[in-house]
């Protein structure tokens, strides 16, 4: 079969067994932008049977430089759409599932529809990370929440780690900030239960010959980004959840 020659490497890596059980999985990725569109595209590279991407923005030039739907082509079109219609260019059997609204405090966790077995969190709003992430924990769900990838140089310095041992990054730092106060997480745990992807680099600010004030956010709009960055931030977040999922 032509699915088998196109995956078969998963089959060698994970077992036959374990490549079956990712081919058969349906993955959630909230933000389709600079992480969560590499996560999509190493999900669905790996064989990843159902993918529902959510996402209200549209691509834009200044995605060009850190995400993988943006070309062109696609300026103007719904990230969602995009990253779907790239999907079908090498796997035009994945279930592509198309949610064009933002992940919101107030629908969350009905935004997602039945059946998903992981949740990939690449959105960069610190409080709708923290609704999802207090979801994540009291269901036990396969998840991993992505840090700031803005004003990071070396991807090098990537880490994955528990929530409570994430460093130099502001947007986790608040999100466990949250948790801790208003949530029940524990402040001297050295494991709240969230996986998280992050960078050990400090935050660079933006560069003052560029003559810009960032915006103060925590996102790549407010800060300087990377593609080298922001597809680590995503390859290791699919990462995870593809092991997650093969061991289950």
């Amino acid at each position: 079969m032509v699915e088998d020659r196109r995956f078969a490497g998963l089959d060698r890596l994970f077992g036959v067994s374990g490549a079956q059980k990712v081919r058969q999985s349906h993955v959630a990725v909230v933000g389709v932008g600079g992480v969560g569109s590499w996560a999509a595209e190493s999900l669905a590279r790996s064989g990843v049977g159902r993918l529902t991407l959510i996402d209200l923005d549209h691509v834009a030039e200044s995605n060009i430089n850190r995400q993988i739907h943006a070309t062109e082509a696609s300026l103007g079109q719904a990230k969602v759409m995009a990253m779907r219609d790239r999907i079908h260019t090498f796997f035009p059997d994945c279930q592509v599932n198309c949610i064009d609204e933002f992940a919101t405090p107030a629908n969350w966790p009905q935004l997602l529809p039945a059946g998903v077995d992981a949740v990939i969190d690449a959105c960069d709003q610190w409080h709708v990370k923290t609704v999802m992430a207090n979801w994540a924990i009291k269901q036990r769900a396969i998840f991993v929440a992505s840090g700031a990838a803005g004003g990071k140089r070396h991807a090098h310095l990537t880490s994955m780690d528990d929530l409570s041992q994430v460093t130099h990054d502001p947007l986790l730092s608040k999100v466990r900030y949250q948790l801790r106060k208003n949530h029940g997480a524990a402040r001297d745990a050295k494991k709240i239960g969230l996986a998280c992807v992050f960078s050990r680099e400090p935050v660079a600010p933006p560069d003052a010959s560029c003559g810009i004030v960032g915006d103060g956010s925590l996102n790549c709009h407010g800060f300087g980004s990377l593609v080298t960055v922001t597809a680590t931030f995503g390859q290791c977040a699919a990462g995870y959840v593809l092991n997650k999922l093969a061991d289950t």
